[in-house]
């Protein structure tokens, strides 16, 4: 965890540790750039802890689905012009309807429901955090890096400087297992929270991308074979 905050750390420091060191005074080695959520998006370890969290957490999973659909038919009927969502008008003849009361304890619900879920992945991508570490420490060592740089800290550099391709390969190369069940009394960091989240939209946009991806395929006419 150390390392992985010393890397997010780096990315300020750089420029200016760049301009004030004389080129002579300059130490020999290579920078790269890495980003954390995105190799550990991707990650062997996270991809089976999360369907682990999808097996263990079955049933939670279901409720939240049913009882998101039971919200949602009951909200429905107010939104009158069909946009999914209530404007103002909307909004009051809802809150004066008996189904305000049965959605408010359905959101509680929901709410329950979905911490012990979030829970669990956060949990999973606390541990993945520290395989990151030791793989991207691995990978500094054997590529002689002396400065690794956030993407969003970077102006430009040659794709040969991104090294999330080696860091991935190194945590798959020697995967380890990930607990999806929190301890009693665990409380995630804010660098979980965080990283989970960025981990969850690349995932998201990931997904979409591929379902765009085999919907223009399956759109495409098929090419004629001989005559």
């Amino acid at each position: 965890m150390k390392l992985f905050k010393q890397t997010l750390a780096a990315a300020s420091l750089m420029g200016a540790a760049i301009a004030a060191t004389p080129a002579a005074a300059q130490v020999s080695g290579n920078i790269a750039v890495a980003n954390a959520p995105a190799t550990i998006a991707f990650s062997n370890s996270l991809n089976t802890a999360f369907q682990q969290v999808n097996t263990t957490y079955a049933s939670q999973i279901t409720q939240l689905q049913q009882k998101s659909q039971q919200r949602q038919t009951l909200v429905q009927p107010f939104d009158t012009d069909g946009d999914g969502q209530l404007n103002q008008t909307e909004m009051q003849a809802y809150q004066a309807a008996p189904q305000a009361q049965q959605v408010q304890t359905l959101d509680q619900e929901l709410a329950q429901l979905s911490n012990q879920v979030d829970a669990a992945r956060v949990y999973a991508v606390e541990q993945v955090l520290q395989q990151y570490a030791t793989a991207l420490q691995a990978v500094i060592t054997q590529n002689n890096i002396v400065a690794v740089l956030s993407p969003d800290a970077t102006i430009w550099s040659n794709p040969t400087a991104n090294i999330n391709q080696k860091v991935l390969d190194a945590m798959n190369a020697a995967p380890t297992t990930v607990q999806v069940t929190p301890p009693q009394g665990w409380q995630p960091s804010q660098q979980s929270v965080g990283a989970y989240q960025q981990v969850q939209q690349i995932r998201l946009i990931a997904a979409r991308q591929q379902q765009a991806a085999q919907q223009q395929q399956q759109q495409q006419p098929a090419q004629p074979t001989g005559r």
